[in-house]
């Protein structure tokens, strides 16, 4: 039996139908119970995840578990200490789970973190790798940095597999934040100015990093590793723009302005941060998902970006 966090979200809600069509029994635990129609699916509302909360009941019979949930990266956080609040859910809450599953005698922990572990940017050909030190910026990336730490820890002391996920951005159907805004302008065929902007940024399909955390739940060779895990293809936003224009059969209407004055416009306007994402570079090197893992992207980013889109547009 595998116990899923966070069932109900982006992730999970992607993972759970592969798991059952794949005859596991699965227990997924969401802050509320829901959809309990599949013989093979219990389902349990934990409410908020942190050190104190307690999983024996989710953890009967478990043998694996996929810890999702998590306090995800907020653009305009309105706690007056983020990172006390990051760390309670994201570093506390996934120890607690941990040492609570090992003393369960499950067999193995699949944590998704995050790239932000490695860091927020790139040079231009010098993906992040496994190996690079890790250089989290921001309190989200620093509290999945420190759960990290301390699973490798229990992992030592317990012999329960610890396996870190760390992907890039996470694209599909359902997306939110930053990727569901940009859709909705190609989609209104709006003039973009981005246009002259020469970045290369790795992303990762909903369908792919599914297909890779199974992967883990699996491999022998996952034990104790971690990942980073994207399409293995890596685009320019404006690549991206007209990609995404054509999965919608729309035009990509996009007008070249230099990256400098796109830059000094967005400071003037306190969209710094956005707009150093947009024309910044962000990328990882999947080899050691490859050669370790014998792993590969099985939906390219052409029919990921399609999937995504949908009929909605």
């Amino acid at each position: 039996m595998i116990l899923v966090t966070g069932a109900a979200g982006f992730v999970g809600s992607a993972l759970l139908p592969v798991l059952l069509s794949q005859f596991h029994a699965v227990t997924g635990v969401g802050r509320r119970a829901h959809d309990k129609s599949h013989a093979r699916l219990r389902s349990f509302g934990v409410g908020n995840i942190d050190g104190a909360t307690k999983w024996s009941t989710e953890l009967l019979g478990a043998d694996a578990v996929i810890h999702l949930a998590a306090r995800v990266h907020i653009m305009r956080d309105s706690e007056s200490d983020p990172l006390a609040e990051f760390r309670r859910v994201n570093t506390e809450g996934t120890l607690n789970l941990a040492r609570q599953a090992a003393a369960a005698g499950v067999r193995r922990f699949i944590f998704l973190s995050t790239i932000k572990v490695n860091g927020e940017a790139t040079h231009y050909g010098c993906p992040f790798t496994t190996s690079d030190l890790p250089a989290p910026q921001d309190p989200y990336g620093i509290s999945k940095h420190e759960a990290e730490v301390g699973l490798r820890e229990i992992a030592r002391t317990t012999g329960m597999q610890v396996v870190n996920i760390r992907p890039t951005l996470v694209y599909g159907r359902g997306a939110k934040e930053n990727f569901k805004s940009l859709m909705s302008l190609v989609a209104r065929g709006l003039p973009l100015p981005l246009g002259s902007i020469n970045n290369f940024r790795s992303f990762v399909g909903i369908d792919n990093l599914v297909d890779f955390i199974v992967t883990c739940l699996e491999h022998p060779a996952a034990a104790n590793e971690t990942f980073l895990v994207s399409d293995g293809e890596d685009l320019s936003t404006p690549d991206l723009i007209r990609r995404m224009a054509r999965a919608m059969n729309r035009p990509a209407r996009l007008l070249s302005v230099p990256v400098w004055a796109l830059k000094a416009g967005a400071s003037l306007l306190g969209k710094g941060d956005a707009m150093q994402r947009l024309c910044g570079n962000l990328q990882v090197d999947i080899s050691k998902s490859r050669e370790l893992l014998g792993w590969s992207p099985p939906v390219s980013v052409d029919e990921g970006l399609r999937r995504a889109v949908g009929g909605d547009w």
